[in-house]
């Protein structure tokens, strides 16, 4: 893996010094998007993944996607997965003229990356930054942490656990439950609001253990396996994402752990291949997608499987991307502030097909969800996650008012 990292990692610099990419368009204004991600450290497999997507996007998108009829120019910007010093890139974006920046792995990060927007904003006029957020699901983000510039393309945790839970309802075998999440305030938010869910659709169901694993920092998970088999567990639940769930999967392998697992993140990068080695086992995913799209998102899936021998596992850079030019088209103007007013209520067709909206009191994209299964490929799901033949095949669709959730947020708006 680690040399598949830094091969990944090196290609991907190539890219940015033969020139960052950019969409089809020859004639409209260039609009630099600086993606601020870990493309170095422990989650770097992830990183670099996302930056392929965004990289493949903004070279293929069509005239329906891109009404702005901009051209979008990435610029990575490496975090090592640090929130100080994704907060430090943010000031350098700013300070090279960027207005828009993206960001994904990790609440840890995006919590005090969207802090230090709305600082800047407030205290640099004419210098506002709109910040893209494509995968970072803490409900914080758009409850008591609320912030005008901030714009989530991803579900929160309340609207996945209200979907995965609703889910689980009828799923028989499901009796004694182990909880396993990273030790940051994702990983809390999935405990909490999975407990509240299964307490509501399955009080017959009984939580028998828990874990929370130090972020990017456990090397062998064999002691947690331990406590899941010693507990009697027939069902694992985790909301883990990268290696440390990737590292956990290979730990049950060992052990010979098959029990189902219902998780957020099966799918990204370097899982589906540890998957692989468990025969058999039955996985459930609940996220925004599945991995056996035709039509328009099938072929972007194609076409990144192609260009970069990696899988689209991030579809709200997609849609973060088709969002924001057609906010520029509604503002009529790529002006940030214009484009953020213009964000609000905004309504689209996503990587779904459906007609996705920004809200406006929270920023929350209001989407359906998707209920996947891991399974081997067929005529029907013929999609080959990671060359595995395997792929997450669709079971269940949660349409957004079924997943939708309220809100706390009291959104301070500018000039208020």
């Amino acid at each position: 893996m680690k040399n598949w990292i830094k091969a990944t990692a090196l290609a991907c610099a190539a890219c940015m010094l033969a020139g960052s990419a950019s969409a089809q368009s020859e004639s409209g204004e260039t609009v630099k998007i600086a993606v601020i991600e870990g493309l170095s450290g422990p989650f770097a497999i992830n990183g670099v993944n996302q930056m392929h997507t965004w990289h493949y996007l903004v070279g293929h998108l069509t005239a329906q996607e891109n009404p702005a009829g901009v051209k979008f120019e990435i610029v990575p910007m490496d975090s090592k997965g640090s929130p100080k010093d994704a907060v430090q890139l943010m000031q350098s974006a700013v300070d090279q003229g960027i207005r828009y920046i993206a960001q994904g792995n990790g609440s840890n990060v995006a919590i005090p990356l969207a802090e230090a927007v709305e600082r800047n904003n407030e205290r640099n006029p004419g210098k506002e930054v709109v910040y893209l957020n494509y995968a970072a699901v803490d409900p914080a983000l758009t409850n008591d942490k609320c912030t005008y510039w901030h714009f989530r393309f991803d579900a929160d945790t309340t609207m996945k656990m209200a979907g995965l839970t609703r889910f689980m309802k009828n799923q028989p075998g499901i009796h004694k439950i182990y909880l396993n999440n990273q030790n940051y305030s994702h990983g809390h938010q999935v405990a909490k609001y999975f407990k509240e869910g299964i307490a509501k659709n399955r009080p017959d169901a009984q939580i028998v253990g828990e874990d929370y694993v130090a972020l990017g920092q456990v090397k062998d998970f064999a002691p947690y396996v331990a406590k899941i088999k010693a507990a009697g567990a027939d069902t694992l639940v985790t909301g883990s994402w990268g290696p440390d769930f990737t590292l956990l999967v290979k730990a049950m392998a060992d052990a010979g752990l098959n029990i189902p697992i219902y998780a957020y993140y099966a799918s990204a990068t370097g899982t589906p291949t540890a998957l692989a080695r468990i025969p058999g086992v039955q996985v459930y995913q609940i996220a925004t997608a599945h991995s056996d799209y035709l039509g328009r998102t099938g072929a972007v899936m194609t076409g990144i499987k192609k260009q970069y021998h990696d899988d689209l596992v991030t579809f709200g850079i997609y849609d973060a991307l088709i969002g924001l030019s057609h906010a520029m088209a509604k503002a009529k103007s790529t002006d940030p502030v214009k484009v953020a007013h213009a964000f609000e209520g905004l309504k689209f067709t996503g990587h779904n097909g459906d007609t996705d909206e920004m809200r406006a009191s929270d920023h929350q994209l209001q989407q359906g969800l998707w209920i996947s299964k891991w399974q081997k490929t067929d005529a029907k799901d013929a999609y080959d996650v990671e060359n595995t033949g395997y792929t997450f095949a669709p079971v269940k669709y949660l349409p957004a008012d079924v997943v939708s959730t309220p809100t706390t947020c009291q959104m301070k708006r500018p000039g208020k």
